[in-house]
């Protein structure tokens, strides 16, 4: 099978690096880590023959380009952009990747001395890759194919296209970027030096998906100040700021909440709580695929800010809420051809494009409304940030032979 060496090898060394980001972190990027791969890539592209490579070694931003091989004037551009990082919510410490070959339907042994086992029962998507291969883990890490599996594709395209200058194509631009998972939204990239007006982030599970629709999302952060005296004298002075805390969520609907909701409709969640009798914080996000209701929501917590402010005092509620990201819809419906273009490429690779409500956010969430509309392909990985992450080699494959077709889509733009 063409390009399965590649994309399994590409993966398993990828993997081996730990690339966590942390969203604690004040920093950016917020772990120092992220440069080993980003340098890994550097090296990997100039070595394959990619073009104007450079590696910000400030923002561990990686960019090159596959120039176009088509008379001046024909073709579009086309980006693709993937995440160098991983999920902190696991860890990618010690990453011990390995292949099973051929997977017969059953339960998978990852780990014998710690007896670690990813049941069917618990992750039913693994029937779906019945007779296929999957790169695992030791079932003591995440493995990172959210997002390496994509850098594996991506490069791997690259390096065929160098190698068969016979295939026409447009210019190419490519871009690995740091601190995905911890909401960096691709905020310090450069857009001049990636060159591509247009471009897509490849990212996210299941084969053949594709991602024209994500969350409007806010974050929020009440702060409260209290008033600690001791317990014996408390009567009409104490104000407890962890009971205002908790006031503040007991305000928020209660099955407006993730675990309560799914396909379009929106949600509060309360991220974290910090409080005591003097001081509280609580953490929160805003999510809405509808720009109206997002906006009412937005509303709904600022009126709650507002009743505890004229119930304890203005000057002890402090409200900071801010937007994060908007519903990439809103531009990427304004250019039809990307997604006509993606769904066109799947179909002539023998799948059937689907998509639905994301219920999250990528990258592109933000660059398409920074001048870059952006949508997902989906990478093909599994079960993403957590232990049980696994990606099928066969899904890689495919994916190469996607972005190859949506090159040579736009090739005869």
């Amino acid at each position: 099978m063409e390009f399965y060496d590649q994309v399994k090898e590409r993966l398993i060394r990828y993997a081996k690096v730990d690339t966590h980001s942390d969203r604690s972190s004040q920093t950016f990027p917020t772990t120092s880590n992220q440069f080993d791969l980003a340098r890994m890539l550097a090296d990997e592209m100039r070595e394959i023959g990619i073009s104007e490579v450079y590696l910000d070694e400030k923002t561990f931003y990686t960019y090159g380009c596959i120039p176009s091989n088509l008379p001046e004037g024909e073709g579009r551009t086309i980006g693709f952009i993937t995440h160098i990082d991983t999920a902190p919510d696991a860890s990618g410490k010690d990453v011990k990747p390995w292949v099973l070959n051929h997977y017969d339907g059953g339960d998978i042994l990852l780990n014998k001395e710690k007896s670690i086992v990813m049941t069917t029962e618990e992750f039913p998507n693994l029937l779906q890759y019945v007779g296929q291969d999957l790169i695992l883990t030791d079932g003591t890490t995440l493995l990172g194919g959210d997002d390496k599996a994509g850098i594996a594709a991506v490069m791997t395209m690259a390096e065929y296209l160098l190698k068969h200058p016979e295939v026409a194509h447009g210019k190419i631009s490519i871009a690995f970027t740091p601190d995905e998972e911890s909401n960096g939204l691709a905020e310090f990239l450069d857009f001049q030096r990636f060159g591509s007006p247009i471009a897509y982030t490849l990212d996210g599970d299941h084969l053949g998906y594709y991602i024209d629709n994500t969350f409007y999302a806010s974050g929020a952060a009440l702060s409260v100040h209290g008033l600690s005296v001791h317990t014996g004298t408390a009567k009409g002075i104490m104000r407890n700021a962890a009971d205002i805390a908790v006031e503040f969520q007991q305000m928020l609907p209660a099955l407006e909440k993730p675990q309560y909701t799914s396909g379009k409709e929106g949600f509060y969640h309360v991220t974290g709580c910090v409080a005591d009798c003097e001081n509280a914080r609580v953490d929160l996000l805003i999510r809405d695929f509808d720009l109206e209701k997002f906006e009412a929501r937005n509303a709904f917590i600022r009126s709650c800010a507002q009743k505890l402010a004229e119930k304890y005092g203005k000057e002890n509620i402090h409200l900071d809420l801010r937007e994060q990201y908007r519903n990439l819809n809103e531009v990427v419906s304004k250019v039809p051809f990307m997604i006509d273009y993606l769904k066109k490429a799947i179909q002539e690779c023998g799948l059937t494009p689907k998509t639905e409500p994301f219920r999250g956010g990528t990258d592109g969430s933000s660059l398409s409304f920074r001048g870059i509309p952006c949508p997902n392909l989906s990478a093909g990985y599994e079960n993403a940030h957590g232990r049980f992450e696994y990606v099928p080699i066969q899904s890689m494959v495919k994916n190469v032979e996607i972005l190859l077709k949506l090159c040579e889509t736009y090739a005869k733009d």
